[in-house]
Parts: structure tokens; C-alpha cells; sequence
């Protein structure tokens, strides 16, 4: 049997069911073969543990919670710990609302790594499709507020793409070359940031490309339900307003995946 090509990285925090769902999904459309599958739980202490703990063909990772820590430190520290654990050739993090919905998707991924030697990783920034009108609108205003801060002479400023805040590949959806990260000691928590954000710089400055894929083509292969990690746990303390607006757009998902067929197919654990 030929040896697995890539490990997912997958961190858990108190999402049940988004959890079994995207396992199941994963489970469905992907070649256990050619994967392994580590799932890193932070501390849920909830039925998504043990879950989690009942299913055969994933390795479990439980970390504990670390006092005073931030969501976005725990999330890192995760998929740190899984890392360490890689030994594939490649690596590919996600998140447990980021569902699995066609049989290529991880040939799409891996046809996009393995272009060229020279690319180190390949994943999105946003993995959200919006309507031609509201990127049309959305750029204009970017240039808008460019234009703006270029007058008036700051440059300490918080737009999206510029700066200190560069794109980077997203941990809902990131693969890289395994050795490339080993050999220049790069870590998902570098200097406390979010999950990926320094690793992608240090990759680019050692000349290496960061292939971003347009979410419009993305979503043929994945749905991403946008911070339903946030939305589910009131902990987080969103507004209710918020929260609802949440709670409708990730059942609208559910709905285009039919996951009331996949949440009664108990096989799809073992």
C-alpha cells in the first residue's frame, strides 16, 4: 500500500455537530489511503469529545486549555501540535466548518501544489462566493479608503491587503509543503499571530509562491460556513443580532449539503 501523501490538521472547539458533519463529509469523499486525518481538540469538554474519542479512523489529539489563552492563540497552538506530528509530504489545515462536498477536492488541492516546486502553498484568503455586484462594490470602496489614507499621510492604518495586514493563507483552508516548514522551523502560533500569518511571509521572503484560489472555484469543492465556531459558542460574546443573522446563513449551508443525510449515516464513523 503506498504511504499517505497528506495529513489534515482539523481543530475542535465545541461544535458537535458541525464536527461529526464534517468528518462524515470528509469520510464520504476522500481516499483514506492516500490521507491521514488528525483531529486536536482544545479542551471542548462536551459532547464533541466524545465524538470525537468513538471514531476509528482519525488520530486524536487532546490539548489541554492553557489559562488566560486567546481563542485565536489556542486555535494555533492546535494545529502547531498537529504539525509536529506530520510526517507526509504535505499538510492541509481546516477547520470543523469548512465541509467537504465534492470527491476531487483533495486531487484539486494537490494538482494546485505540485504546478511547480517553487510553490509552498496553496489555500484562500476568503472562502466565501458574493455576488459580482458586491465585489464590484466592495473593491471600489478598498480604492476609496487607499486613496483616502494616501492624502492625508497614514500609513498606520488597518485595510485589508496592506502592510501588516497582508493577505495570508487561512487556516480554514491552507496546504503546504511539510518539509518546506520543518526545514525553516516555521510554526501556525509564530509571534502570537493568527493561525498561518507569519508562516505565510517568512515562505514569500524565502522566495517561495502562495498560490491564492479563487473562492468562486473553491466552492465547487468546499462550503465554508464562516465563524460558525463563533456563532455557536456564546462565549464569544457576539451581539444577537449577530448571532441570528450566523445561525440563518449556516443553515442555508446545511440545507445546499443535505446534511440531514449525511448526520444519519453512522458508517461514515467507523
Amino acid at each position: 500500500m503506498a504511504a499517505p501523501e497528506v495529513t489534515i490538521l482539523i481543530p475542535n472547539y465545541k461544535t458537535a455537530a458541525l464536527t461529526r458533519l464534517c468528518l462524515r463529509l470528509i469520510r464520504k469523499h476522500t481516499d483514506l489511503t492516500k490521507t491521514q486525518v488528525v483531529v486536536i481538540d482544545n479542551d471542548s469538554k462536551d459532547d464533541s469529545l466524545e465524538y470525537l474519542r468513538t471514531v476509528a479512523w482519525i488520530d486524536l489529539i487532546e490539548r489541554p486549555s492553557i489559562p488566560g489563552e486567546a481563542a485565536h492563540e489556542a486555535h494555533a497552538a492546535a494545529l502547531d501540535l498537529g504539525l509536529a506530528r506530520t510526517t507526509t509530504p504535505y499538510v492541509l489545515s481546516i477547520h470543523t466548518d469548512t465541509l467537504v462536498k465534492h470527491p476531487a477536492w483533495l486531487t484539486f488541492l494537490m494538482r494546485e501544489i505540485t504546478s511547480s516546486p517553487r510553490v509552498a502553498g496553496v489555500g484562500s484568503w476568503k472562502l466565501e462566493f458574493k455576488p459580482f455586484p458586491q465585489r464590484l462594490a466592495k473593491q471600489v470602496e478598498f480604492r476609496m479608503q487607499q486613496t483616502y489614507y494616501r492624502l492625508i499621510g497614514q500609513k498606520n492604518h488597518a485595510l485589508a491587503g496592506v502592510g501588516k495586514n497582508h493577505f495570508y493563507l487561512r487556516s480554514h483552508c491552507a496546504m503546504y509543503r511539510t518539509q518546506l516548514l520543518h526545514d525553516f522551523g516555521l510554526n501556525f502560533s509564530a509571534e502570537g499571530e493568527v493561525a498561518g500569518k507569519v508562516m505565510h511571509k517568512n515562505l514569500v521572503d524565502a522566495g517561495y509562491e502562495m498560490r491564492f484560489l479563487r473562492s468562486e472555484v473553491l466552492a465547487h469543492y468546499l462550503e465554508h460556513l464562516n465563524h460558525a465556531t463563533m456563532v455557536l459558542n456564546p462565549e464569544f460574546h457576539q451581539k444577537t443580532r449577530e448571532v441570528n443573522k450566523g445561525l440563518k446563513r449556516i443553515q442555508q449551508g446545511l440545507q445546499r449539503l443535505h446534511a440531514e443525510s449525511i448526520m444519519a449515516d453512522e458508517t461514515l464513523d467507523k
